[in-house]
């Protein structure tokens, strides 16, 4: 089966649900992340795009959103690093005023079975996954408890909940996640009721997670098409998920009007864990 390719946001014809807000995607130059940046950016927000190395690709993400007229900024840096985490998040406070939304999106693989993972490949995953998602959070919550307003989505994955063979590494990381998402969720509506700044009728604070199936990225292209069909028999609605799919609930989740709604996690993988 021929694999179809997303087509990117219209950027004139979607409404600014988010105009005035400041968004930071981290692994937001390619794949899912790309997806998050323009779907946000669509919705009117100003994007700061994290990513760990590739400096000319991240360049040519933010020259392709430039033809559009949709300025975003890049943030260096690794997520696998707790000092990285709170440099970055300072850098997109200092570079934009401000920071609403922090999607934790950055992720890695480092596929073998039990028996042949070393623990450089556990180690090394769990701290970009799910050390660097808490170490990003907890820079933004900061920021965002002060102003008495913010969004933070996790993306996380399917793998969390249905487990892989070669990925016990990847599952426990996302697996890690879900539990992440739902206690800070408690403590930022505690932080804000302790700072005196809960306003039953405003934005609030939320975290939620958004928990992929498999999607057409650069991640699932080395997979043979045979090992695609079969997924693809394995998904009710037969066929594998695209990238403008995840950022589609993202910036639904980021938005004023999902106020009341915390500590979630949206499953969107074709009904694959039905």
């Amino acid at each position: 089966m021929p694999t179809t390719r997303s087509e990117p946001h219209d950027f004139k014809e979607a409404p600014a649900k988010l105009k005035g807000r400041v968004a930071m995607v981290t692994g937001g130059t390619r794949g899912i992340g790309a997806a998050i940046c323009r779907s946000l950016a669509a919705q009117g927000a100003s994007v700061a795009a994290g990513y760990s190395q590739n400096r000319d690709r991240a360049e040519e993400f933010q020259a392709d959103l430039a033809k559009n007229d949709i300025p975003v900024s890049l943030h260096q840096g690794n997520v696998g690093s707790a000092e990285d985490c709170r440099r970055t998040v300072q850098e997109v406070i200092d570079h934009h005023g401000r920071l609403d939304i922090l999607v934790n999106n950055a992720g890695i693989t480092s596929d073998k079975t039990v028996f042949k993972m070393t623990e450089e490949d556990w180690y090394r995953v769990i701290a970009v996954n799910l050390s660097g998602a808490f170490f990003m959070s907890k820079a933004a919550l900061e920021h965002m408890v002060e102003r008495g307003t913010g969004r933070i989505v996790n993306i996380t994955s399917i793998i969390g909940q249905t487990g892989n063979v070669g990925q016990t590494n990847y599952a426990a990381s996302k697996s890690g996640m879900f539990g992440l998402t739902t206690s800070m969720a408690k403590e930022a509506a505690f932080a804000l009721k302790r700072a005196d700044k809960r306003d039953p009728h405003g934005v609030g604070i939320t975290v939620n997670a958004v928990a992929p199936g498999f999607i057409e990225t650069d991640m699932l292209a080395s997979v043979p098409e045979k090992v695609l069909d079969k997924i693809r028999s394995d998904v009710p609605l037969g066929r594998l998920g695209r990238p403008d799919e995840i950022a589609r609930v993202v910036h639904f989740l980021c938005a004023d009007a999902s106020s009341y709604i915390t500590g979630q996690v949206w499953a969107v993988n074709g009904g694959q864990d039905m």
